[in-house]
């Protein structure tokens, strides 16, 4: 049998170094591009509404069909001079349907001896503006109205008056920034207990934001809020 010649055993030899480093190198880099530490990061906002909504409905009740139509007339009349007495515009005020229910016409309405008013009217009216504390103020002297027999209130009854902020899009950059900043402390302390260092962003989930009241005391009073979460590879 012939042996192989030593160029050739040189040759081979070096081929399985070679082989073998590249390999452990491969193994070596496996193994750190699967050490991550995913965090999330807070952002939170307290802001103040900038636009309010009051939906309010004006109710009158009585047995003839006629004059109840000039009286809703003459107190929506009433409660539009009110609204411009206090500084709001004809643009942030605006009439709505005007609804009658007839209590004879209902099939189940019970014993109509009982009833002391045939029809009730209810009008709609809404503001609309971005002068929060003017329609607040505005709010807290709506009760005069009662002493000239003019009964509102609002349309809806678990949210009278609805305060909403829309200015998200010029907060969400600095947001963002602030919830990434968070997130990477949150990653520097867990490589500093682990004896590493945090590298690259492997993967990036940025979250939705949300806008609550601040408490149901105070719903002009808003909080947005953001969570970022984000892979960081860990270095040695």
């Amino acid at each position: 049998m012939k042996k192989p010649s030593i160029t050739k055993i040189i040759v081979l030899a070096i081929a399985i170094i070679l082989a073998g480093y590249f390999i452990g190198n491969m193994h070596k880099n496996g193994i750190q591009s699967n050490r991550h530490v995913e965090v999330k990061g807070l952002s939170e906002r307290e802001v103040k509404a900038d636009l309010a909504v009051w939906p309010i409905q004006i109710t009158l009740t009585g047995n003839d069909l006629k004059l109840l139509k000039t009286e809703i007339e003459d107190q929506k009349k009433q409660v539009q001079q009110f609204f411009v007495d206090h500084g709001f515009t004809a643009e942030e005020l605006s009439m709505g349907s005007t609804n009658i229910d007839d209590a004879r016409a209902q099939m189940y309405g019970g014993n109509m001896q009982n009833r002391q008013y045939r029809y009730i009217v209810k009008t709609e009216f809404t503001v609309r503006t971005d002068d929060v504390g003017r329609l607040q103020a505005a709010l807290s002297e709506s009760l005069s109205l009662i002493s000239k027999g003019i009964v509102i209130g609002s349309k809806n009854t678990w949210r009278p008056v609805e305060f909403i902020f829309t200015k998200l899009n010029e907060i969400k950059p600095s947001m963002i920034e602030e919830a990434t900043k968070n997130a990477r402390e949150v990653a520097k302390k867990f490589a500093m207990d682990s004896n590493s260092k945090v590298g690259k962003i492997k993967t990036a989930r940025q979250g939705l934001f949300t806008i609550s009241d601040r408490d149901q005391n105070t719903p002009h009073i808003k909080i947005v809020r953001v969570v970022s979460t984000i892979d960081y590879f860990l270095e040695d």
